[in-house]
């Protein structure tokens, strides 16, 4: 297996994208498309992005996508016409996070290839090879009548679904993303409703968590105030998961009250997928390092990340895609000019999204990909 990185140029747009191919029937491609020129309306910046997934197609035509998520600048404006215009058949997020680089849309796109697609009768997105079934789900939402009770019916619907597939909430969920509208006001409400289910669950600090985002981002409903993704597999077996915590540099979540880990790994025959939950600029005692300098605490934020992918023997060169998120907009240029220094080409987006302690700056999530000899375990 190799991995490297393709960048392509569109008419107005451009994309990195993260290959990993090999001798395997299925090869693995994250790519992050951009705006190329930010002076065009909204539907011409649709467009141009609509126009570069097509155009990675036909460059890889066997591959299908699994999984988008759409950043937006304006929901509300925006969101209905996106959800018309793409009728890819993969799981979908549409989520207000305005790119930073002063365009009103992005995209993240997963594609893989020899896989089977479909939907299931509960409305999770199914990707099957071989032994494995994956799972995944975008913008998942209801109207309750607050954050908690929202978040709650989020979960115990996702628990339904996972049950129509035989699974369960501890054994097949690997990531969530929780994308909390004014999350300053909100996130507790997820937080202790994310907390009971997962303890009427069996998910304990003795057991374990999932990986996870939670952040700020708006859907185009106002009155939503907790949207949710998520992916789980179904064929693994147990030793094939495995968590990460990095002590010297992380506490355990719980320590603070919230209940997610700090990364997954998930090892097959061939590979090892990583997924590093939202990560911030935190100690092993809990406590926000380095506050109101966010160039400092940028560089801890990628030691801790750093420290993590090295749990799973992993290193920056193994990260397919990496999401950044900036509570002040005004932050942009200084780090974007870091994330260009040390990561120039990597497959990356900034987005605008509050962290859910207002005194993280910011915050970066990432998937890593890595070619393993795993005996025993069947290939993806």
């Amino acid at each position: 297996m190799d991995s490297s990185i393709l960048h392509m140029e569109f008419a107005n747009a451009r994309a990195e994208i993260f290959c990993f191919e090999g001798t395997s029937e299925v090869n693995e491609y994250h790519a992050m498309i951009h705006v190329g020129n930010v002076m065009l309306t909204f539907n011409e910046q649709l467009e141009a992005v609509q126009d570069a997934y097509q155009q990675l197609l036909q460059k890889w035509p066997e591959a299908h996508a699994v999984f988008k998520r759409y950043f937006l600048s304006d929901a509300s404006n925006q969101a209905d016409e996106v959800i018309a215009s793409d009728v890819t058949d993969c799981a979908k997020s549409v989520i207000q996070q305005a790119p930073l680089d002063g365009s009103k849309i992005g995209m993240w796109v997963y594609l893989q290839t020899n896989v089977v697609t479909g939907m299931t009768h509960g409305g999770l997105y199914e990707v099957q090879h071989g032994a494995y079934r994956h799972f995944w789900n975008g913008s998942a939402c209801n109207l309750a009548a607050n954050s908690e009770y929202q978040t709650r019916l989020l979960f115990n619907e996702y628990v339904m679904q996972l049950m129509e597939e035989g699974c369960t909430l501890a054994d097949n969920a690997i990531r969530t993303w929780l994308f909390v509208n004014d999350v300053d006001l909100n996130y507790g409400g997820v937080v202790r409703a994310r907390n009971q289910v997962f303890f009427t669950q069996g998910l304990t600090r003795d057991t374990h968590f999932i990986a996870s985002t939670g952040i700020g981002g708006r859907q185009q409903d106002p009155n939503v105030l907790s949207q949710m993704d998520n992916y789980a597999i179904a064929g693994l077996q147990k030793e094939q998961i495995h968590y990460l915590y990095a002590p010297t540099h992380l506490n355990r979540t719980s320590d603070y009250g919230v209940s997610f880990e700090r990364g997954t790994y998930v090892d097959y025959g061939d590979r090892r997928h990583v997924f590093i939950s939202g990560t911030a600029s935190i100690n092993n005692k809990g406590q926000i390092m380095f506050e109101k300098d966010v160039r400092k605490q940028t560089r801890r934020m990628w030691e801790n990340v750093e420290t993590l992918l090295a749990e799973a023997d992993c290193t920056y060169d193994d990260v397919a895609q990496m999401i950044v998120y900036l509570r002040d907009t005004a932050d942009y240029a200084v780090v974007h000019a870091m994330y260009e220094e040390r990561f120039h080409g990597k497959p990356y987006i900034i987005v605008h999204a509050p962290v859910c302690r207002s005194g993280w700056l910011v915050e970066m999530e990432c998937m890593a990909i890595k070619a393993m000899k795993n005996d025993g375990y069947e290939s993806l």
